[in-house]
């Protein structure tokens, strides 16, 4: 049955040199928008339609992880097949990364206190969280080219462990960015 499944095909290799620019030009587009961030003081209004937009690209990229994170451990426990998790998060990247790249703009425009060390801390998870999604890259397309009906007991133990630890450093990044962004915007602390 599972050969009756269609398989997720390999459009794009990535090579090692390929995900180290992906990764550089994630990070001079934040160091870009934290600097703009930094010196740009945008009118009150802007701000608050900025923030909006950011709010609303964090529910569409935020969304869209939990949903791939959560098909993921369906599968991870046997209630999904492999197939099932390729096309959600097939799906889901255009939609997590769009929201990402809406959060880094709108990031700039929302008049961050740069002196805050929470602000600080915001924007390294983001950083962090972004570099992982594409050294997550790889293993993807590695474990989308596997059998439809490959369970995560049959991937290899290096490949597991890889998934999980990227696993953990994306939701540590995106709690910590969200906590900490709602901290900063209800003045709490």
């Amino acid at each position: 049955m599972d050969s009756a499944l269609p398989r997720v095909s390999l459009r794009t290799t990535y090579s090692p040199p390929r995900i180290a620019l992906m990764a550089v030009g994630v990070t001079v587009a934040w160091i870009l928008l934290v600097s703009l961030g930094a010196v740009l003081r945008v009118d009150p209004g802007v701000a608050k339609i900025a923030l909006i937009v950011h709010t609303i690209s964090l529910v569409a990229a935020f969304g869209a992880v939990l949903l791939v994170d959560w098909v993921g451990f369906l599968w991870l426990i046997s209630r999904r097949k492999l197939v099932e998790t390729s096309r959600i998060e097939s799906a889901a990247m255009p939609i997590i990364w769009g929201g990402l790249a809406g959060l880094l703009v709108t990031g700039a425009l929302i008049n961050p206190v740069m002196e805050n060390p929470l602000t600080i801390i915001k924007m390294s998870a983001v950083l962090v969280l972004m570099l992982n999604g594409i050294l997550l890259i790889p293993c993807m397309r590695r474990l989308n080219s596997m059998p439809a009906g490959t369970r995560f007991s049959d991937v290899p133990p290096g490949m597991r462990v890889h998934l999980l630890i990227c696993l953990a450093i994306s939701q540590t990044c995106w709690w910590t960015a969200m906590v900490v962004g709602f901290i900063n915007s209800t003045d709490l602390f």
